[in-house]
């Protein structure tokens, strides 16, 4: 399994998106900004169901499709990734299941539903048994299991954000992304790497859940037994050795923020940017605050804007109604 994109891929993943949907703004936040430092924010947030994942799961589901015929996509996710596959199944007029864990995201939920994809509710808190139950459902015949985590093809859907952040700002320092299951920052590093290999990859998760880093940091998988952070989309305890050697290879360095930071990162988003993100959407802007080495021009990517209304209301967020 390829582990990271080439160059020759992410380019023909920017070729097909490029006809769903534009090229995402690039914002200076300089009341955000350390002391001699700028700070320029990836807004994912515009995009269809209001994060990157689409990127992802229309690029390897349309190539895919290319190869076989699929009768039905699915996926387990803990949202943002479950609303992208069913946004792309529609796009591509084939039918979506999605797994999620028990009581997930209710917004995410409903953009889900909304795209007219079937939902399971799997009984586990976190996304350990949505995964086995929806891999487990892949082996009917002519079903497609969309798995953001092991996809060889996906993450050359969310490197296009690294050409785009390249073609946009000139002379990044570092990039902040966060890290999840890890198709982000394995596609964006491996399209910085290719062009610019003096910017500073900085994957973020959340300390609550912290495999990645803790994996990355020791060379070797090291899973957790609990993975309870406010930022669902950070949310993994049980790292892939080949995602892990990945970032290994992609990744600079790495840094672990707390519930807080990222509290206070969504309430400074949102009052003094105007933009409204998630946790997992606001982790790279916290990241970016804590983080001692950041002289130049950096750029944090937020990811997603589907907040849930308790998250909202720890972050000072006005309600939605």
């Amino acid at each position: 399994m390829a582990i990271a994109p080439s160059l020759t891929q992410i380019r023909a993943a920017q070729q097909l998106l490029s006809s769903h949907f534009p090229v995402s703004p690039t914002v200076a936040a300089p009341s955000l900004a350390r002391p001699g430092s700028q700070l320029q924010l990836k807004l994912e947030i515009e995009l269809p169901t209001g994060s990157f994942k689409p990127r992802g799961a229309l690029y390897s589901l349309a190539l895919n499709c290319q190869k076989r015929a699929i009768a039905e996509v699915v996926a387990s996710s803990t949202g943002n990734h479950g609303a992208a596959v069913a946004w792309a199944a529609r796009t591509l007029n084939i039918p979506a299941t999605i797994f999620l864990p028990a009581n997930p995201n209710s917004v995410k939920r409903k953009r889900i539903a909304d795209l007219g994809a079937r939902i399971v509710e799997a009984g586990g808190a976190d996304l350990a048994h949505a995964f086995q139950l929806a891999h487990e459902y892949s082996a009917k015949h002519g079903v497609f299991f969309l798995n953001d985590a092991t996809d060889a093809d996906l993450p050359a859907g969310p490197a296009t954000i690294g050409l785009e952040i390249l073609e946009q700002v000139s002379e990044v320092a570092a990039i902040f992304v966060p890290m999840g299951d890890t198709a982000l920052i394995r596609g964006v590093g491996a399209a910085v790497k290719r062009l610019s290999p003096k910017t500073k990859v900085v994957g973020v998760q959340a300390e609550l859940a912290p495999s990645y880093v803790l994996s990355w940091e020791a060379g070797v998988v090291l899973p957790t037994d609990a993975c309870d952070t406010c930022a669902d989309g950070l949310a993994t305890r049980t790292p892939e050795p080949e995602n892990v050697a990945a970032i290994r290879e992609l990744v600079d360095d790495v840094v672990l923020v707390s519930e807080q930071e990222m509290l206070e990162a969504i309430h400074d988003l949102y009052f003094e940017v105007g933009i409204t993100a998630e946790p997992a959407g606001a982790a790279a802007t916290a990241a970016y605050r804590k983080y001692p080495d950041v002289a130049g021009l950096n750029v944090a990517v937020v990811t997603g804007t589907n907040i849930s209304d308790a998250v909202r209301q720890r972050a000072g967020l006005p309600s939605q109604s």
